[in-house]
């Protein structure tokens, strides 16, 4: 399998991918990372985003996750997300009820944690309404 790499993305709820690809762009705290076969062992931190999974027979997957880890290392990435979905998956109205709540949270005063957590969820359904616009 000259060109590919394994990849597997796996969420709580389920085995969101588990095959051959011949790269993958995934979204970390420094930006959108590239990884082609052969690249050297990583781990990273990966934030709510768009995971682009290139086959090399042609054709493209993407995922929408939310905060989690990749590993990769010897022609094998692991991606473990707290969730990954599909964009046709997304139901539009519930991501943007979920993004008002959020900036309305963000006004209120609240601790760190909480402001932490009210910005990552603004995060995710932004980039869910994003996934789910472009679907459409």
């Amino acid at each position: 399998m000259a060109g590919e790499f394994q990849l597997h993305i796996l969420s709580p709820e389920r085995d969101f991918y588990q095959g051959p690809c011949s790269s993958l762009v995934i979204p970390t705290l420094d930006g959108e990372y590239g990884i082609l076969p052969g690249h050297s062992p990583l781990v990273a931190a990966l934030v709510p985003g768009l995971v682009t999974v290139t086959f090399s027979g042609g054709g493209s997957l993407t995922a929408v996750v939310s905060h989690g880890l990749i590993r990769f290392a010897q022609d094998d990435a692991m991606i473990l997300v707290g969730s990954a979905e599909k964009p046709e998956e997304i139901d539009e109205a519930r991501a943007r009820r979920a993004a008002e709540r959020a900036r309305a949270e963000l006004l209120q005063k609240h601790s760190w944690h909480e402001h932490l957590q009210t910005q990552a969820n603004l995060s995710r359904a932004m980039t869910r309404l994003k996934a789910a616009s472009k679907g459409n």
